[in-house]
């Protein structure tokens, strides 16, 4: 009796891993933005400010609070 493959159970595909050299670069990336992003909501307009207005510390006052960040 000859067996036929089901056609309603799809065949699993075949994964390779990704080299290093190919993530990294998105990693280091990933990484930055990550850096800038929490520099921006967490502790800009503190004492290490780069914007000279208050405009940034209004804009996320109200996440600052919710996520528990101290902002004054």
């Amino acid at each position: 009796m000859a067996r036929f493959a089901d056609p309603a159970v799809a065949p699993l595909p075949e994964f390779s891993p990704i080299p290093l050299r190919d993530v990294l670069p998105w990693a280091v990336f990933a990484t930055a933005l990550a850096a800038s992003l929490l520099y921006l909501f967490g502790i800009e307009q503190g004492a290490l400010s780069v914007f000279p207005s208050n405009l940034v510390h209004e804009f996320v006052h109200d996440a600052r609070h919710l996520a528990g960040l101290p902002c004054h």
